[in-house]
């Protein structure tokens, strides 16, 4: 089984340190789940801008499936340098 790490958004919502622990997480996890409080949002539209902004930020080597309010983040293959 990969290795399954997880996080949180709160009513910050994407942050500049947010990123940074995502992308540490990816240093040891294949797989991060994210949950997103009622506090971030409770629209499925702004959940998908969410998802996307996440992806814009780690790149195109990362994939994104929104399952309920969860949004689960899969590194596919190591970054190109």
């Amino acid at each position: 089984m990969p290795a399954l790490g997880t996080l949180q958004i709160g009513k910050n919502k994407l942050t500049q340190n947010f990123i940074e622990t995502l992308k540490n997480y990816f240093k040891k996890h294949e797989y991060v789940k994210i949950s997103v409080l009622k506090s971030c949002c409770r629209n499925r539209q702004e959940l998908e801008k969410i998802a996307e902004e996440i992806l814009g930020e780690l790149g195109r080597a990362y994939t994104a499936r929104i399952i309920g309010y969860t949004i689960v983040i899969k590194k596919w293959r190591k970054a190109v340098r």
